[in-house]
């Protein structure tokens, strides 16, 4: 059995170089010293899942439980932990430093291994109650060296923060195992597990992957068009046109109701459905209304399965509600049904990743459209969405207007020969918004407001991402504005539930960086203010985005683009 120290160590190695090649082949060299099992546990562990993407299970184990164990075993005041924390940004950092400083943890002796943390994670997943996780977590690093509880609390935290992604994993099996990059990728989006790819890839048996229903794939992404002349100069042949939806992203996966337990989703007359978010999180439940008219797409043939990408929209009759009245249902464990009735939704299918047993993702935007066609989708609560074909741009402002006019954001244009680019942003899709700049941020600190408010945080500043590769987060502004009072009371509470320090007798929260925003603003202005550099003039909040991930936000380059010119984005 392979040590935790040496993946601890493997970790810091990659870590202490910003080359993808030379962080691939140190994996590479890790991996192929490693026996099967280990070899599953940790390209999972090393892709930021402690579990395949098709397993329900997840540790579920909050900050302030962290905080109880870490400050438990490293025999210190929680003010100093959260003021540690403010300072390196990372809890595995923290928990690092501290017991590096503790004598007695300082001489422990190295005595986990991969399978022992694994077995560890599976028992953690199965308790329920915070009492009891925090106390497993406790007994678990008091087992740990300090470096081996830094990578433990890093999985804990959802994320080894050592500049690897997914990507950089599948490359360095690609490489060890002298396959090519492009299969690795293929079989992994086929199997939703980066553990199972790699045996397959290590024992030269990719081609016997097959597509696993019940897994989310990643969503392909569109980039912002600051006006139309861009889509002329990325399409110049033409493009589809459709509206985009003022909706939360999902992805929907229908097919027979046989398999493992651990499948997501549901079985309702023999087949299963489920939803999932653009965060990759199962959503099956938060719109159970949807799930007997999505199983009613497919025949009784249970080798027949669809993965549909789309939205999910609130509808009453024909009329398009706010997105305010879909965030009622948003983030609930239990929707009761009034709130059902009270805030009908309907699916609207854009596109079509899996149908007929062919996995559909290589296939040109034009096929996959057709398929898509031929499907039932014409009922109150699952719908297609609009699509037009375009060969210049002479009429999209009277697009334009008429998706405005039917309740949606804008438009989506999208080259017709485009395939499906699984988490990746491209020029291939083209978003044209409101005729207002907007940015998606994220919270990092909270302070009681003034007034009515006085009770509640509810001053918020927020912060953009450094760039798409570089995740460090950017004070951009500060917001009190554009949030109903039953708002500002859901983001106080959860912003006193994920504080990390306080700040001037807790009149300021410095918040887990967790909650995305959506923002309007007049203008972006130089700032010494903030570490970013710049400030929004007049910022007013317009929606909370819990469907988005931080991983998603805008980043410091859209700032700066909006910076340099009075024109912000829009249609004309």
């Amino acid at each position: 059995m392979s040590s935790l120290i040496e993946f601890a160590q493997t970790a810091e190695n990659i870590a202490a170089t910003s080359k993808r090649t030379i962080k691939a082949l140190i994996l590479g060299d890790y991996f192929n010293n490693l026996a099967d099992e280990d070899l599953i546990t940790s390209a999972r562990f090393f892709a930021g899942y402690i579990f395949p993407l098709r397993d329900q299970r997840t540790v579920n184990i909050g900050g302030a439980a962290l905080l109880t164990a870490i400050t438990t075993i490293a025999n210190i005041e929680k003010s100093k932990y959260q003021e540690r924390l403010v300072k390196l940004g990372d809890p595995g950092d923290v928990v690092f430093e501290v017991l590096s400083n503790n004598l007695k943890s300082k001489q422990l002796p190295s005595t986990l291994t991969l399978h022992h943390l694994f077995s560890k994670l599976e028992q953690l997943a199965a308790l329920f109650g915070t009492k009891s996780k925090t106390s497993l977590v406790t007994e678990l690093l008091r087992l740990a060296t300090p470096l081996e509880a830094k990578y433990i609390v890093k999985l804990l935290a959802g994320d080894l923060r050592i500049g690897l992604k997914e990507g950089a994993v599948e490359d360095a099996l690609a490489r060890l195992f002298k396959v090519p990059v492009a299969k690795v990728q293929w079989v992994n989006m086929l199997t939703g597990d980066i553990g199972e790819t790699a045996i397959l890839a290590r024992h030269q048996r990719l081609e016997q992957a097959k597509m696993r229903l019940f897994h989310p794939i990643k969503f392909m992404l569109a980039s912002p068009a600051d006006d139309l002349t861009e889509v002329t100069k990325q399409m110049p042949q033409g493009f589809a046109v459709e509206d985009k939806y003022d909706g939360i992203r999902t992805q929907v996966h229908i097919g027979g109701g046989k398999g493992e337990d651990s499948l997501h989703g549901t079985i309702i007359n023999d087949c299963r459905v489920a939803l999932f978010s653009r965060t990759l999180d199962e959503i099956t439940w938060t719109f159970r209304d949807l799930i007997e008219p999505l199983a009613q797409l497919i025949s009784d043939d249970t080798d027949n399965g669809l993965i549909l990408d789309g939205e999910i929209i609130p509808i009453r009759g024909a009329k398009i509600l706010p997105f305010q009245e879909l965030q009622k249902r948003l983030g609930r464990k239990q929707v009761k049904q009034e709130l059902i009735e009270e805030v009908p939704v309907a699916f609207i299918a854009y596109d079509i990743l899996y149908a007929n047993n062919r996995v559909l993702i290589d296939e040109p935007l034009k096929e996959r459209r057709t398929i898509l066609d031929s499907l039932r989708l014409d009922t109150e609560k699952i719908k297609r969405g609009l699509h037009k074909q375009f060969d210049d741009i002479s009429g999209l402002d009277a697009e334009f207007t008429a998706a405005r006019a039917r309740g949606n954001e804008g438009l989506m244009v999208k080259d017709l020969n485009s395939t499906y680019k699984p988490g990746r942003r491209g020029k291939e899709w083209l978003k044209i918004k409101r005729a207002i700049a907007t940015l998606d941020v994220v919270i990092t600190a909270a302070e009681v407001g003034t007034g009515k408010r006085a009770r509640f945080l509810s001053d918020y500043t927020f912060a953009v991402r450094t760039s798409e590769t570089e995740p460090t987060l950017l004070n951009i502004g500060k917001a009190y504005s554009g949030l109903t009072d039953a708002e500002v009371t859901e983001i106080s509470n959860w912003c006193r539930a994920h504080t990390i320090q306080e700040l001037e007798h807790g009149r300021v929260c410095i918040v887990e960086p967790k909650l995305v925003l959506e923002v309007t603003f007049d203008r972006v202005q130089p700032s010494s203010r903030h570490n970013s550099g710049f400030a929004l003039r007049f910022p007013r909040i317009l929606r909370i985005r819990t469907d988005k991930p931080v991983a998603e936000i805008d980043t410091l380059e859209t700032v700066q683009s909006l910076a340099e010119t009075e024109d912000l984005p829009s249609c004309t």
